[in-house]
Order: structure tokens, then C-alpha cells, then sequence
């Protein structure tokens, strides 16, 4: 691969279907939380919300975020999810991604707003740490995605300002946070939301899961600076 200087400092990724195929895991975790707590919840629609913050989550799903019904299904969610962590698996490309971005001096950020519990299930099984100079988790915010604390956070942490950092995600919600935090995003559809979607949400391109990202590193916003979609 031909030597190029990044046109960042920072790379920020979310971690729950970009790094790590978890999203249909969270799912079926999800679908049995609220179908135990007493309320069907169409899977499709669970899927269409994961990425977006909890709270949010729940209102959105069952209407409320403080009910009985919304705790205890946020309680079976994080058992079943923990339960399931088997079948958690790093997706294609993920651990080289990273050790080609930090290898190339750009620093490496999961800007993440997973609860420290299953941040640190994902963080061993990634085994990334080599590679990532800053980790955020949904304990730094008090609301978040779509909303960009999380993301100011992480550039705050990284010293980094937003026009020298690139966002990766793999849900609109990612897309949306970066943007309101004036961060250029790129997406990757491993998380299951199409192309079109992701760029609509804003994203300056769109690759298929971080293997793909890496092919074609040198021609995307990373080292390019320019759109790739």
C-alpha cells in the first residue's frame, strides 16, 4: 500500500456494527426483552433504532424510557445481550483497519456510547487496545446518539477539532451525530442500513463493513479528503 499522509488527525468509529457484528444480536436481545417485559415489538422496527440512544430507544419502541415496562425490558435486554455474547463476532477487516490507521499516525478513537458492561465484552473481544488511543462509552453523556456529545467528547479526549476528524458508523444515528458535531462521516452498511440511506443521513461515502474500508483506505475522506461514495 503506497505511503500517503492522512488528511486527519482522528479517526472516530463506533463499535456495534462496524467493528463488531452485533446488531442483529442486540435485536433478538431486544425482541425478548420487550416481548418477557409484557409488549411485542416487531424486529424490524428494533432494528431500525439500534444505534440510537437508549432512552430515545425505548421512547420511541414503547413510549416511554421510565415506565415499568421500558426498565424492565432494559434489564432483560443487557441479561440476553450478555448471555449472547458467543455469538458476537469482529468483523472482517476491523483489527487491521485499525492497525493501519494507527501505523499511519492517525489517532485511533471508538466513540462509542455502549454501556461500560458491554464495552468492555466488545473491547476484549476486539483486542484493539495496541491500536486505540481514546475510548468513550455511554457513561460520558448524558444523552446520546443521534445527539453529538458523545462525539465532542471523543474529540475533546483526542484534542482534536472537528474539521481534523472523520467519523465511521454504521446507523444514521452515527451519521447524524457526527454531522451536528461538524465531523465527516463515512459508513459502512455491516450494520444493515443501505447505502442510500447513509448518505442521505450526510455520509461523504459508504463501504460495505471495514475490510472494504480498508481497500480502498487511500481513496476515502481518511487520506483522500474528498467524497469516495
Amino acid at each position: 500500500m503506497p505511503v500517503t499522509e492522512p488528511k486527519v488527525d482522528a479517526v472516530l468509529l463506533d463499535i456495534d456494527g462496524t467493528l463488531v457484528d452485533s446488531n442483529y444480536v442486540h435485536v433478538d436481545a431486544w425482541s425478548r426483552a420487550f416481548r418477557d417485559a409484557g409488549r411485542e415489538v416487531p424486529s424490524w422496527r428494533i432494528h431500525r433504532c439500534i444505534g440510537m440512544d437508549g432512552s430515545k430507544l425505548l421512547e420511541t419502541l414503547v413510549g416511554s424510557s421510565d415506565s415499568a415496562l421500558a426498565g424492565e425490558a432494559k434489564k432483560l435486554h443487557g441479561e440476553y445481550y450478555a448471555a449472547a455474547s458467543a455469538d458476537l463476532e469482529v468483523l472482517p477487516g476491523a483489527r487491521e483497519l485499525l492497525a493501519e490507521l494507527n501505523s499511519r499516525g492517525v489517532t485511533v478513537v471508538l466513540a462509542t456510547s455502549a454501556p461500560e458492561s458491554e464495552l468492555s465484552t466488545l473491547r476484549d473481544l476486539l483486542d484493539v487496545e495496541d491500536s486505540v488511543a481514546v475510548v468513550t462509552s455511554g457513561e460520558d453523556a448524558e444523552v446520546a446518539k443521534p445527539e453529538p456529545d458523545i462525539i465532542a467528547v471523543a474529540l475533546e479526549r483526542s484534542g482534536v477539532g472537528a474539521d481534523d476528524a472523520v467519523m465511521v458508523g454504521d446507523s444514521v444515528w452515527d451519521i447524524e451525530s457526527a454531522g451536528r458535531a461538524g465531523v465527516r462521516a463515512i459508513g459502512v452498511r455491516s450494520g444493515g442500513i443501505s447505502r442510500g440511506e447513509l448518505l442521505d443521513a450526510g455520509a461523504a461515502a459508504v463501504f460495505d463493513d471495514p475490510a472494504d474500508l480498508l481497500e480502498h483506505v487511500e481513496t476515502s475522506p481518511i487520506f483522500a479528503g474528498k467524497v469516495s461514495a
